[in-house]
C-alpha cells in the first residue's frame, strides 16, 4: 500500500507547487489558510467510478471547494482509485492519511478498510469496528462532517446500492449545510440516491454531470459564515413576518414563536437553491409557487433522529429510571408516555423496546403495559411512523439481538416493527403549540425541538409537562436542552442525561397557559429590563442624602391597614408606641402609649370613615414627669394604587412652654384645683368605659374576623372545587384528543386494509387462475370469479361447505384430499377432467399464517385443456402410426417370402 500511495502524493506536490501560475479571482479568495470554505463529501458505492467521473470531469480547477470521496470498497481493495480520478480533474487528488488537513481546491479519497471523520477540519482515520459484514462509511464520514462544519459542509450521494448515506444527509441538513443527489434515472445503482430522495432530504437532483454546478450556483446566493444567533436585520424582519403568514396559510402551523435565526437560516438555504437574492423577491416566489411553502415547510420540520440515540440515556432509563416507574404498578397496569416530535417515530419505538426489556426482566409475568401517544407536525413523517419500516442501516445503531426480537426483515433487505411493539404506540399529528396536551403521564420525552422555540414559548412549555405529569413523573429532553429557571417545577435526577423528576408540588395554575393561548401579544418584553437577581444598583448621592434625612430629621411615623395592623416603621416611634404584653400584638392601638389610645383611636376612625386628614394638637403622651405634648396626623392615602386603602400615622413632637414667673397660690386656685381634680376623676370615669366600650368592640371585631376568615375558608374550597371542574374540564379535553387520536389511527388501519383487500382481489384476478380459499371446516372463505367456471359459487356461498356445493368436476374425493392436507401439512397435486371435458390440475396446499399456523387450505385449478387435447391427439397419431407400421411390416414379411420362393 505504501509503493501506491507514494508516488501518487509526490505527484500531488509536484502539481501544488505549479498551481500559482494559475491564478484566478477564485483562487486568490482561498490561497489564505484562514479563509473558510465549504467541504463537499461524495458519497458512492465501489460500482460508482462512472458518477465520480462525471461529477469531478465538471468541477472548475479553482472552485475553492474541498472534496472527500467516501466509497464502500472492499477491504482488500488495492488503492487504484486515485489515479482512475486524476485523469479527470486538474485539482490534486491524494489518498487520505491520518491527521490530514483539508485544504481548499483537492479530492481526498478514503483508503480501503478504514473508517473517515474529520475534527476541526483535519481527517481522522479509523479502524472499522468489524472487519467484515454491513459497515456504513458514508453514514458515519458526513455524520461527523456535520458536527464540524456545521453550515459549511455539502452532502452528495452518488450511484450506490443500498442505504448509506441517507442518515449522513439528515444530519447536514439539520446542521444548516445543503444535500445534492444524483438522479436514480442517470445512476447505474440508483438504490443509495432513491432512498436518500425518498426520505425528504435532497436539496436538488440531477445527473452527476450537472451537480457541481448546482452546488457552485448554491453558494453563490448563500453567505458562508453565519452566526447561529445574529439578530435578524431590521429590513428582512417584515419579510420574515409574511414568510410565516404564507407557511400559515399553507400548511395551517403558526411558526411565529420558533427562533428567528432557525427561520432565517432556512430561507437563506432555500433561497440559495433557487438562486434568490433578496428576500423580498422570495416572499414573492413562494405566493407564485404553492409546492416552495411546503417544501420550505419541510425544511423548518428536519430533526435528526435515530434508534437509540444517546445510548447513555437509555441505559439510565433501563437500568433505573423504568423500574422505579413500575414500582407503582405492583398489581399491574398500564403505564402512559408522551413522546413531542417524534419525527419518523425511532424515539418512541425506542422506548417502546427498552420498556418490554425491562418488564421481561424485572416483572416477567405481570400484566403491565405501556401506551405511548407519539406527535409530530409533519404529517408525513407520521405516516413513515405509522409503517414501521426503516432501512437496512438501522443496524448500526440497534443491537443485534434487539433486530432480532423486535425486527421482521423483509424480502428487500428492510426492517420492520413487530406487531407487539407496534401495537405499544399511537401516532398522530400534533402541533404543541396549538392542541391540548395529554395528561396523566408517566414519561414525557422531548428532545431537540425546545432548542428551536424562543425563551418566551420556552417557559410556557415546560409548566405544561409538569401539568402533564404524574406526582413524580420523568423528563427526558435533548443534549443541549434544560429546563431553565423552572427549577421548583422539576428536579434533575441525571444532569448529563437531561432527566428530571417533575416535583410534588401544587399544579402551576398561576403560570399554566393551556396552548390555545400560546401566542404573542402586543407588549414588548424586551423593553422592560430588570436588575439581575441578587444585583442592586449602587447607591447614588442623593439616596444617601434622602436616608439620612428620613432617618435624623423627618418625623416618626407609621404606615398602617384601615384595621389598624401596622406595616412599616419610619424613624424613632418608640416614645409613641411599645409593645404590648403577652403576645405580639403589632396593632397600633394595642401599642399606643399612656394618653394616646383614645385620642388615637378616635382621630383614625374618623379619618378612615371620612376619607379625610385628621390633625390633632397637643396630644399628652406619658405620666406626669415624662409627659410630652405631641401633633398627631392622620391620613388615608389613595395615591399611589400600591398603597390604596392604607393609613399614614405621623407624630410630631411639640416643643415646651417657656416657664413664666410663679404664681402665688390663692383661695381662687385652690377652688379651681379642686374643680380640675373632679373633672379629672370624670375623665377617667369615661376614660374607663371608653376602654371597656373598646374592648367589647374589639371583642366583637375578632368574632368577625372569625366569621370573615370562615366565609373566606369556604370561598377558597369554592374556588378549589372550581379548580377541581376546571382540571376535569382539562383532562376531558385531552381524553378527547386522545380519542380523536385512536380514531385517527383506526381510520388509517381500516383504509390500509381496504386497500389492501383491493390489491389481494385485483392480483387473484389478474393471475387468470382459478382459486378457492377453505378454512379448517371446508368452508367457503373467499373464490376468484375464474372458479365459480368449474364450481357453481355464487357470493352468496361463502360460508358453506365446499361438499354442498354443486361442481362440474369429476372428482369425488375431493373432501378427503383436502382433510389429508389439513392433517400432513402437506401440498397435494393431481389431474381431474369435468364433465364438459376439461381438464385441471387441482394444487391443494395450506393457508398459513403470519405465525406460521395452518389455517384451512387454498386450492388452485389450472386450466390444462389444450395439453390434455393434445395429449389425446399425439395418443391417437402414435396408435395410427403403430398400425401403419405393424401393417407395412407384415406387407414387407409377405414380400420377402415371396420372393425366397422366387428365388428358389
Amino acid at each position: 500500500m505504501k509503493r501506491t500511495i507514494g508516488p501518487t502524493t509526490r505527484k500531488a506536490r509536484r502539481i501544488r507547487v505549479i498551481r500559482p501560475s494559475h491564478n484566478s479571482k477564485s483562487a486568490k479568495l482561498n490561497s489564505s489558510p484562514h479563509q473558510p470554505f465549504s467541504i463537499v463529501a461524495l458519497g458512492a458505492s465501489a460500482g460508482g467510478l462512472e458518477a465520480l467521473d462525471q461529477f469531478l470531469s465538471h468541477v472548475p480547477p479553482a472552485s475553492g471547494l474541498g472534496f472527500v470521496i467516501v466509497q464502500h470498497m472492499d477491504p482488500t481493495h488495492k488503492g487504484i482509485l486515485v489515479d482512475l480520478l486524476q485523469r479527470k480533474t486538474r485539482m490534486p487528488v491524494v489518498q487520505i492519511q491520518d491527521r490530514m488537513k483539508v485544504e481548499a481546491d483537492h479530492v481526498y479519497v478514503i483508503p480501503p478498510n478504514k473508517d473517515l471523520s474529520i475534527l476541526h477540519g483535519v481527517l481522522h482515520l479509523l479502524e472499522p469496528a468489524a472487519a467484515r459484514g454491513l459497515r456504513l462509511p458514508i453514514d458515519f464520514f458526513l455524520t461527523s462532517l456535520a458536527a464540524d462544519q456545521h453550515e459549511r459542509c455539502i452532502g452528495v450521494i452518488l450511484s450506490g446500492m443500498g442505504s448509506d448515506g441517507t442518515l449522513g444527509l439528515r444530519a447536514i441538513k439539520e446542521q444548516g449545510g445543503a444535500t445534492f443527489v444524483q438522479t436514480p434515472a442517470s445512476a447505474k445503482f440508483d438504490s443509495m440516491p432513491r432512498m436518500a430522495i425518498d426520505a425528504g432530504l435532497a436539496d436538488a437532483i440531477a445527473p452527476a454531470e450537472e451537480l457541481a454546478s448546482k452546488i457552485l450556483a448554491f453558494l453563490k446566493h448563500v453567505p458562508l459564515l453565519r452566526n447561529h444567533d445574529r439578530p435578524v436585520p431590521e429590513k428582512d424582519d417584515g419579510a420574515l413576518d409574511k414568510i410565516i403568514i404564507l407557511l400559515r396559510g399553507q400548511s395551517g402551523q403558526d411558526f411565529s414563536l420558533y427562533k428567528r435565526s432557525t427561520i432565517s437560516r432556512r430561507v437563506e438555504r432555500r433561497m440559495g437553491l433557487h438562486q434568490i437574492t433578496k428576500i423580498g423577491n422570495y416572499v414573492r416566489y413562494l405566493r407564485e409557487h404553492p409546492q416552495e411553502s411546503e417544501l420550505l415547510f419541510k425544511e423548518l420540520l428536519i430533526g435528526v433522529t435515530s434508534f437509540f440515540r444517546d445510548p447513555s440515556v437509555w441505559e439510565q432509563l433501563k437500568t433505573t429510571i423504568i423500574p422505579k416507574l413500575l414500582t407503582a404498578y405492583p398489581k399491574g397496569g398500564m403505564l402512559r408516555a408522551w413522546t413531542v416530535g417524534c419525527s419518523t417515530g425511532e424515539e418512541a419505538y425506542s422506548l417502546a423496546m427498552v420498556f418490554r426489556e425491562v418488564v421481561d426482566r424485572v416483572k416477567p409475568g405481570k400484566n403491565l403495559s405501556l401506551q405511548i401517544f407519539a406527535t409530530d407536525l409533519d404529517k408525513d413523517a407520521i405516516n413513515k411512523a405509522r409503517a414501521g419500516v426503516y432501512p437496512s442501516n438501522i443496524n448500526a445503531d440497534v443491537s443485534h439481538s434487539r433486530l432480532r426480537k423486535f425486527f421482521v426483515k423483509e424480502k428487500d433487505g428492510t426492517y420492520r416493527i413487530t406487531k407487539q411493539i407496534r401495537e405499544m404506540v399511537i401516532f398522530a399529528p400534533q402541533n404543541l403549540v396549538m392542541h391540548p396536551p395529554f395528561t396523566r403521564l408517566d414519561i414525557i420525552t422531548c428532545r431537540n425541538l425546545l432548542i428551536y422555540l424562543d425563551a418566551e414559548l420556552q417557559k410556557k412549555v415546560i409548566p405544561l409537562f409538569n401539568y402533564s405529569l404524574n406526582p413524580g413523573g420523568v423528563l427526558l429532553l435533548g443534549s443541549a436542552e434544560t429546563i431553565g429557571t423552572a427549577s421548583d417545577l422539576f428536579s434533575p435526577l441525571v444532569s448529563k442525561a437531561r432527566l428530571y423528576r417533575r416535583l410534588d408540588t401544587s399544579r402551576p395554575s398561576d403560570h399554566l397557559e393551556f396552548p390555545s393561548a400560546f401566542a404573542r401579544h402586543g407588549t414588548n418584553s424586551s423593553s422592560v429590563s430588570s436588575a439581575p437577581a441578587g444585583m442592586s444598583p449602587a447607591p447614588s448621592l442623593q439616596s444617601l442624602a434622602d436616608q439620612l434625612l428620613l432617618q435624623h430629621y423627618s418625623p416618626a411615623a407609621v404606615l398602617v391597614t384601615n384595621e389598624g395592623d401596622i406595616l412599616y416603621v419610619s424613624g424613632k416611634t418608640g416614645k409613641y408606641l411599645e409593645p404590648a404584653a403577652g403576645k405580639a400584638n403589632w396593632n397600633l392601638f394595642a401599642m399606643a402609649r399612656e394618653g394616646l389610645g383614645s385620642a388615637l383611636s378616635e382621630a383614625f376612625h374618623k379619618a378612615v370613615r371620612q376619607k379625610l386628614l385628621v390633625t390633632l394638637k397637643d396630644i399628652k403622651v406619658g405620666k406626669n414627669g415624662d409627659a410630652k405634648l405631641i401633633d398627631i396626623t392622620v391620613q388615608p392615602l389613595t395615591t399611589p394604587e400600591a398603597l390604596r386603602g392604607m393609613v399614614m400615622v405621623v407624630f410630631t413632637d411639640v416643643a415646651a412652654p417657656s416657664p413664666g414667673k410663679a404664681r402665688t397660690p390663692s383661695k381662687q386656685t385652690a377652688n379651681q384645683d379642686a374643680r380640675l381634680s373632679a373633672l379629672a376623676e370624670e375623665l377617667q370615669q369615661a376614660h374607663q368605659d371608653l376602654n371597656s366600650t373598646r374592648d367589647e368592640m374589639q371583642i366583637s371585631q375578632e368574632e368577625l374576623k372569625s366569621t370573615n376568615e370562615e366565609l373566606q375558608s369556604m370561598n377558597e374550597e369554592l374556588q378549589s372545587t372550581n379548580e377541581e371542574l376546571t382540571t376535569s374540564k382539562e383532562e376531558m379535553q385531552s381524553m378527547n384528543e386522545e380519542l380523536q387520536t385512536v380514531n385517527h389511527e383506526l381510520q388509517a388501519k381500516v383504509n390500509e386494509l381496504s386497500s389492501t383487500s383491493d390489491d389481494m382481489k385485483n392480483l387473484l384476478n389478474s393471475t387468470d387462475i382459478a382459486t378457492l380459499f377453505l378454512d379448517n371446516a371446508l368452508l367457503v372463505r373467499r373464490f376468484t370469479t375464474q372458479a365459480a367456471t368449474i364450481i357453481q359459487l355464487i357470493p352468496s356461498d361463502v360460508g358453506r361447505p365446499i361438499t354442498d356445493i354443486v361442481t362440474a368436476m369429476d372428482y369425488p374425493r375431493l373432501a378427503a384430499d383436502i382433510r389429508g392436507v389439513l392433517k400432513k401439512k402437506v401440498s397435494l397435486e393431481t389431474q381431474i377432467a369435468t364433465r364438459d371435458r376439461r381438464w385441471f390440475t387441482v394444487r391443494i396446499m395450506p393457508y398459513r399464517t403470519q405465525s406460521n399456523r395452518a389455517d384451512g387450505v387454498v386450492i388452485t385449478f389450472a386450466n390444462i385443456t389444450v395439453a390434455k387435447n393434445l395429449e389425446a391427439a399425439l395418443r391417437q397419431a402414435q396408435v395410427k402410426l403403430e398400425k401403419r407400421y405393424t401393417t407395412q411390416t407384415t406387407e414387407l414379411g409377405k414380400a420377402r417370402k415371396s420372393i425366397q420362393t422366387k428365388t428358389r
